[in-house]
């Protein structure tokens, strides 16, 4: 019998500690399926409204643990920083997942399992450090934010806001709140032409904010409600200043839900006045531009036999475009994977020499010993008249960060036996029709690159890519990205691709056309040059610096008042 007993109680505790153990576990679980629902709102499934309810998970949990902390003494409660993680990898792993598409690398000499551990370093990096920067925005929130939850909703935008910054300062940037709402919610992008993305991303982060703190105060409501027997009395009665005082702890909880609501339609109607503007389409502005999608698989660009496809299918597209009266041809980064010194020698070089039409081509350039990735303007003479070199590199796709300590390690994956080098961060792209915004590839993601441009007095924007390699949702978030430069700048878009998505963007970001995938087609469309420029694009991001200043000067004042009021 004491057996069995002893049976019992040892299975009861080992059950009971299984259950905390979940219950431990339940936070990081929610933060990662709340983090998983952001990810969603990209390429492939789109489902851009969860942005504006997916972040709501992550803020209870984070304030849950401020509210335990502030208490006197203490509870004991488990650190935000765990669930944060969980958001960040659940959230940046799904809207980066395109990233595997990049296995296998054989075509790069890279053998299968080394490429395919490259592969789930490079998506798992990534991720991770997704999950530290949202695990810094909860520390902050927790620390700073103490029991105003105006006050946290205005620190946890503004941190937001700043991380982001901080982030897309460096090499490896990509996922954007802001870029959750593109390429479906062109009317909330519109107000990336008053401080840049940042201003989507704060909108999203303030109304998700709102209502978290409208279910936390829930409870606090419920409790407010269950008045004393008196004020029943008193109610029942008809007392006006004791009905206004039943009411009061439910308008304390809606009043927050009714402010996002309000706040989430106000945003909506400032897009719509900027989106509803009316474009100018002067015929002197006109320029008619081809885009080649020239469908060359990646696996071939080293091989004979893909350069032949190469020259082949850009030839005979640009000539198909230059007889369709076009004023000038673009084609994608790589377009033909030779040096600068062999460019002048090939047959799509001849034909514009005979046709006598402006092309842009993507190639290699050189410098010293070393190469770039560069787009060439010829002008009608077949001569360079310009040229634009990639500043912002793919981390270990194109160059590899610490080389002398992990070079060795990774291998050099560029097809290139040179070593790539960036272009410079300030160049400027002069074309026969006036200064131009480049962009190649990876740029795309990176709006000071583009805002920069369109300060020094860039009209139209020239994206050239190479998604080949990867599924087709990454390309569409690669067109969704440079959907929002479009709107940010104000101007209009020509994306040239290898195997899709190439498209045309006018500047309040509808795509007036957009090719299909793993196709080779041709494209003509007239865009116009513009010299307007958006606030964004004068002043830069001036919104995160006053929402910083602002947070952290709110909380200096409240803090203030506590001291005083501790000391008094």
């Amino acid at each position: 019998m004491q057996k069995k007993q002893s049976k019992k109680q040892g299975d009861q505790g080992r059950q009971g500690r299984q259950g905390e153990r979940f219950i431990s576990l339940l936070p990081c679980l929610i933060a990662l399926a709340s983090g998983i629902l952001m990810g969603l709102t990209v390429a492939p499934v789109g489902a851009w409204f969860l942005a504006w309810i997916a972040l709501v998970p992550l803020w209870v949990l984070v304030v849950t643990s401020a509210k335990r902390k502030n208490q006197s003494p203490p509870a004991p409660s488990s650190s935000p920083a765990p669930p944060a993680v969980f958001w960040g990898i659940g959230y940046h792993g799904v809207a980066l997942s395109w990233i595997t598409g990049i296995h296998p690398m054989t075509w790069l000499g890279v053998p299968w399992w080394p490429s395919l551990a490259i592969t789930l370093f490079c998506w798992g990096f990534i991720s991770v450090l997704g999950g530290i920067f949202v695990a810094i925005w909860a520390a902050v929130m927790v620390r700073l934010g103490g029991q105003k939850p105006w006050l946290r909703i205005l620190i946890g935008t503004a941190v937001w806001c700043g991380l982001e910054s901080l982030w897309s300062a460096g090499p490896l940037w990509w996922s954007s709140l802001a870029y959750t709402q593109s390429p479906h919610n062109l009317v909330i992008l519109h107000l990336g032409q008053l401080s840049g993305p940042n201003t989507v991303t704060a909108a999203i982060v303030a109304v998700n904010g709102l209502i978290a703190e409208g279910w936390t105060n829930r409870r606090d409501a419920e409790s407010a409600e269950r008045i004393s027997s008196v004020s029943r009395q008193l109610l029942q009665v008809g007392e006006p200043a004791q009905r206004t005082g039943f009411f009061a702890p439910l308008w304390f909880v809606n009043k927050y839900f009714a402010t996002a609501t309000g706040l989430l339609i106000t945003l909506h109607l400032i897009g719509f006045i900027l989106y509803s503007r009316p474009i100018a389409q002067p015929p002197e502005a006109a320029l008619k531009v081809g885009i080649i999608q020239g469908n060359i698989p990646n696996r071939l660009l080293r091989s004979s036999e893909g350069f032949r496809r190469a020259q082949e299918n850009y030839t005979s597209g640009y000539i198909t475009l230059a007889n369709q009266g076009v004023d000038a041809v673009l084609t994608p980064e790589g377009a033909l994977p030779i040096f600068q010194r062999n460019l002048l020698s090939t047959a799509l070089v001849a034909a514009v020499k005979e046709k006598g039409v402006v092309a842009w081509i993507g190639a290699f350039g050189e410098r010293g010993d070393s190469y770039t990735i560069t787009l060439f303007t010829f002008n009608t003479k077949g001569e360079i008249v310009s040229r634009y070199d990639k500043a912002k590199l793919v981390p270990l796709g194109e160059y590899i960060p610490f080389e002398g300590i992990l070079g060795g390690i990774v291998q050099r994956l560029s097809p290139l036996d040179a070593h790539q080098v960036p272009g410079s961060a300030n160049q400027i792209f002069d074309t026969p029709f006036g200064r131009a915004i480049a962009s190649i590839c990876y740029e795309s993601a990176f709006p000071e690159q583009f805002r920069r441009q369109a300060a020094m007095g860039g009209q139209f924007i020239l994206s050239s890519s190479n998604d080949a390699h990867y599924t087709a949702s990454m390309p569409f978030q690669h067109h969704a990205q440079d959907i929002m430069r479009a709107i940010e700048t104000d101007r209009w878009s020509a994306r040239a691709t290898n195997t899709g998505y190439s498209a045309f963007v006018d500047p309040h970001g509808k795509t007036l056309w957009m090719s299909g995938y793993n196709t080779y087609e041709t494209h003509a469309e007239t865009i116009y040059r513009r010299q307007t420029q958006t606030l964004y694009v004068r002043w830069g991001d001036w919104l995160t610096p006053l929402l910083l200043i602002s947070s952290g000067g709110a909380w200096l004042v409240i803090k203030g008042r506590g001291v005083i009021l501790f000391r008094l």
